[in-house]
């Protein structure tokens, strides 16, 4: 899906995976763009939810949110909606589920046609890790999984009967899988601790960012800008640091004055926007909201905020402080390391980010630590002040170093297999 964290992770590995002389054949769902590089099929899912939930998406590419839309949208959800349901009552689990016999059926099609070396599984999506599964099966090729986020939540026992499936989909893999890897340390850890059959066939990949398509100069100004960019929501929050930020004007006054924190991406999720409105901090936290293209420069939105990432005195992290922190970093950091800006991370139970952004020339620190997050903001404004910065004395992470990673296992795996 365009502009999906997921997506992300997956196209921007295509040119390299280009360039090493590698020739994809991919299936996808249809809420992105067709990329006519190479052979790309676009399938919907077989189940109603799912038929559903990419229809809309579908056609709000197409039309916008228009009379159209809403009229088409509403005429498929009244349609469809006792199928859902049954759908429901059945299966149990999310409405992405239908899109694996939609890919095995394609998938299988693809391989009898253009008689690949491997599959290639890549989620985000836990269908395309099920399809990959089943490919395996019928076809007898190696299967390599990606897996982006944990499947099973740190510190619970799966209860409903879509978590207990995703459980035992981590288990498909880590005993069926040729390969797999994971985003973290943690995250790859707790799979094999689950499931010591994994053995070394796993490994942890840092996926990286591509470099900007284009920059900004930066130059200080009279407040200190600790800019925000991503969706925020119930779980990755900004009422966390609210709180503490309301803290450190009660501690600091006249440094707290010096600081704004504009916030790109999206709508300031609601328990932020609570917290801002209970300790009387409007002037402070500013919603910038989306940016789209902009028809007189002809810079697309990710380009205006690429240009604001590097305009920005520093730029906030905000992770989380759910139990699954442990086992994620949010792809929006790889992206902070090419803005070339000190990254302020409030880290949650994860000692490689905290590790990651202190390396890179950052500002980490653990969320609920309060005395910590006091010194690092007074901190960052004395160096905002004297201009002196920590530089990073690492590269950025680039999409390049993942491909290379995961390329030299796949060589291992041929010359086993050989």
């Amino acid at each position: 899906m365009d502009g999906r964290a997921a997506s992300l992770t997956v196209t921007d590995k295509i040119p390299h995976l280009m360039a090493a002389g590698i020739d994809p054949v991919v299936i996808s769902a249809v809420t992105g763009t067709r990329d006519h590089r190479f052979s790309h099929y676009q399938v919907l899912p077989w189940g109603p939810a799912g038929f559903r939930f990419d229809m809309r998406h579908l056609l709000a590419i197409r039309w916008g949110r228009d009379w159209r839309y809403r009229l088409v949208t509403g005429l498929i959800s009244l349609f469809l909606a006792p199928f859902i349901l049954v759908e429901r009552a059945v299966a149990g689990l999310q409405s992405q589920w239908s899109w694996t016999p939609a890919a095995v059926f394609r998938g299988w099609k693809a391989i009898r046609q253009h008689q690949p070396q491997l599959i290639y599984s890549s989620g985000g999506a836990y269908s395309a890790h099920w399809a990959g599964y089943w490919l395996k099966r019928l076809t007898g090729l190696p299967w390599i999984a990606e897996v982006h986020d944990p499947m099973v939540f740190p510190g619970t026992v799966p209860a409903s009967r879509n978590l207990k499936f995703w459980a035992r989909l981590e288990g498909v893999i880590c005993r069926h899988a040729d390969r797999a890897w994971w985003f973290t340390e943690q995250a790859h850890a707790s799979a094999l601790r689950r499931h010591p059959e994994l053995g070394d066939r796993g490994f942890v990949v840092l996926p990286g960012a591509e470099p900007p398509q284009v920059e900004a100069g930066y130059a200080k100004g009279p407040l200190l800008q600790l800019g925000h960019f991503g969706s925020l929501s119930d779980v990755r929050t900004l009422a966390s640091f609210v709180e503490l930020f309301a803290e450190f004007r009660e501690r600091h006054p006249d440094l707290a004055e010096h600081i704004r924190v504009p916030c790109f991406g999206g709508a300031i999720d609601g328990r932020g926007r609570i917290m801002i409105e209970r300790f009387d901090l409007g002037k402070y936290f500013l919603e910038r909201g989306r940016l789209e293209r902009d028809p007189l420069t002809g810079l697309s939105g990710r380009q205006r905020i690429q240009q604001e990432m590097h305009r920005m005195d520093a730029l906030l992290l905000i992770h989380g402080t759910t139990a699954d922190c442990a086992e994620y970093i949010p792809s929006k950091f790889y992206d902070y390391l090419w803005a070339g800006r000190p990254v302020f991370g409030l880290v949650h139970f994860n000692p490689q980010l905290e590790r990651l952004v202190t390396d890179h020339g950052g500002y980490a620190m653990e969320v609920d630590n309060t005395e910590a997050v006091m010194l690092a903001l007074k901190r960052l404004v004395n160096d905002w002040e004297r201009q002196t910065f920590p530089v990073s004395p690492l590269p950025p992470l680039d999409t390049r170093q993942a491909v290379d990673t995961i390329l030299h296992q796949v060589d291992s795996l041929s010359l086993q297999i050989g």
